[in-house]
């Protein structure tokens, strides 16, 4: 009982968590317009094996990051630099000349590893996933359980999943009208990879003070 009430929680906290547009699900309805719904669900694949493994981590982390601000700070300054690299690179693609894409037969192999770079660069999810363990009692007083573990890192990727499957779904559907969103969804993607360098800038300056 115990289990599942841990797995529902976690479930509905990582589905609405990945509701507002961040890199991994843009990139899930960015595949879905210009490759088709297949490509924009291995993106959401890839994507949510990163985060089962993010949310392993903040399992074991999370009563020593809540210990230790200098953590957290590492993590925010990394942030930051990725998410520079990131709209760089964003800008750069969206400055060369458009060109049909071809979806060879790897392709699905390659979308999954796209959305597992993608995730992996995303920092942001281990210290919201230290959070929710310490807010349910997962590495806080209580022993760990591989259970409840088990449970928790399920419910993160498969909540996750859910909302990035909503999105390749949403995308396919709208393609033949999405003209506009494929031509510019590389500027939309260096602009939210800039608003969270300042978000990221904000709360490196919040934890300092």
């Amino acid at each position: 009982m115990e289990e599942t009430k841990l797995f529902l929680i976690t479930f509905f906290v990582a589905l609405l968590a990945v509701v507002p547009p961040g890199p991994v699900n843009m990139s899930v309805a960015r595949n879905s317009v210009l490759r088709g719904k297949k490509n924009g669900i291995y993106v959401a694949i890839g994507g949510a094996i990163i985060v089962a493994v993010q949310a392993m981590i903040a399992i074991f982390l999370a009563q020593y990051i809540f210990d230790n601000p200098f953590v957290k700070n590492i993590l925010l300054r990394a942030g930051l630099v990725i998410f520079l690299i990131m709209a760089v690179y964003f800008l750069v693609m969206a400055k060369r000349k458009k060109k049909d894409i071809e979806v060879s037969p790897t392709s699905g192999v390659q979308s999954v590893f796209k959305g597992i770079i993608i995730g992996a660069l995303n920092v942001f999810p281990i210290p919201f996933y230290v959070a929710l363990g310490a807010a349910l009692n997962i590495g806080g007083q209580v022993e760990y359980h591989l259970l409840n573990n088990t449970m928790f890192v399920l419910g993160a990727a498969l909540g996750t999943f859910t909302t990035f499957y909503l999105y390749a779904l949403f995308f396919a559907r709208i393609e033949s009208k999405s003209g506009y969103f494929s031509k510019y969804s590389n500027y939309f993607m260096a602009a939210l990879m800039l608003v969270l360098v300042v978000i990221t800038i904000i709360r490196i300056f919040y934890h300092a003070s």
